[in-house]
């Protein structure tokens, strides 16, 4: 591929993101590098291609299973880029990062690789499953106010404190290169995909998937999806502000998120066709159609992309979709519950 095939889609992004902070833009150049470090590390996903899920939907749909990454989720693939790139000085110092649990579990494995020492500041009350994950990858997990967002200040704030590594979950172009490799797969798979649909918690799987997407076919629609009781990143892209929320309201800890973020706003507000929002029941729904269908686990988050997809069925009638299942990280007692109380579709 041609240098300026590789740049197309974000060289004309300026790297002054709405924060007004100065920004290495990723680009697909970045992403292949990323996926030369990523693939010395993990498998690659399967890209499934579910026939009784697909006459639900009435279209030709394709998942990604990045639940089935070892810490069960698509955030692996940034941590493991994202640390490869520091220098030792850097991890020397320690890696802090805040996180209701994938992010917090991706640094805390990439940490343990490469020999750094992860401390992880998370929402009390935050999934335990997620919690017991970190701790088991050597990560110290401090608990730090009622959300992500408080713990993020927090973390940013001692990590100044103490002299360590502060890791943001989204405005990291090295993270977001990495993550961005799930999608680069799922096109080398299948290269006449007519739509990605993508789960945006804090931004950088659905950037990621902008930039790859965008530059490999500018015609292809990615569309992002958020709760629709956490919609900052879409209220965010609508607006074409940063906003900042005092309150969310959703049980998917992947999404629950009160604050846009300056990098990925950036690349979505240039690239992205839309955003869809969907309830907590819509993402209950998809995740026990999910299992009905295809004896596939999903959490909250991991789901949303499908939750988006039936709400959009019309729309994509006789189109290729790529979905992500972003995780599958969900307490047994919770989908427990979820099969006893929700149907399918």
């Amino acid at each position: 591929m041609s240098r300026p095939a590789i740049e197309r889609a974000t060289e004309s992004l300026s790297p002054i993101a709405p924060d007004g902070k100065f920004y290495a833009v990723p680009t697909l150049r970045d992403v292949f590098q990323a996926r030369n470090v990523v693939q010395r590390f993990l498998p690659k996903t399967p890209l499934v291609r579910p026939a009784a899920l697909a006459e639900r939907l009435g279209f030709d749909i394709y998942l990604k299973c990045e639940n089935l990454q070892p810490i069960g989720a698509f955030k692996i693939r940034g941590g493991i880029y994202l640390v490869s790139q520091m220098s030792p000085e850097e991890r020397e110092r320690g890696l802090y990062t805040a996180s209701t649990g994938n992010h917090g579990q991706s640094i805390a494995y990439a940490a343990r690789e490469f020999g750094a020492k992860a401390t992880i500041f998370a929402p009390e009350g935050a999934n335990p499953v997620k919690v017991a994950a970190m701790e088991r990858l050597g990560a110290e997990v401090v608990f730090a106010g009622p959300d992500f967002d408080t713990s993020r200040r927090e973390a940013e704030d001692r990590a100044n404190r103490d002299g360590a590594h502060f890791v943001h979950s989204a405005n990291e172009p090295d993270l977001i290169a990495g993550v961005a490799t799930y999608s680069l797969e799922m096109l080398e798979d299948v290269p006449d995909l007519d739509v990605l649909v993508i789960p945006a918690g804090g931004g950088s799987g659905l950037s990621g998937a902008c930039i790859v997407a965008k530059t490999i076919n500018p015609a292809i629609q990615v569309i992002g999806v958020q709760a629709s009781g956490a919609p900052v990143i879409a209220d965010s892209w609508r607006e074409r502000r940063l906003l900042s929320y005092e309150q969310m309201d959703t049980f998917a800890e992947g999404l629950a998120t009160r604050e846009a973020f300056g990098l990925p706003a950036k690349i979505i507000w240039d690239l992205v066709d839309d955003i869809c929002l969907v309830t907590d029941a819509e993402l209950r729904r998809a995740m026990v159609t999910l299992l009905d269908t295809t004896r596939i686990v999903a959490e909250g988050a991991g789901a949303a992309a499908l939750a988006a997809a039936y709400k959009l069925r019309d729309q994509f009638a006789g189109k290729k979709v790529g979905i992500a299942l972003s995780g599958g990280n969900i307490t047994f007692e919770a989908f427990k519950n979820l099969v006893n109380e929700e149907q399918p579709w």
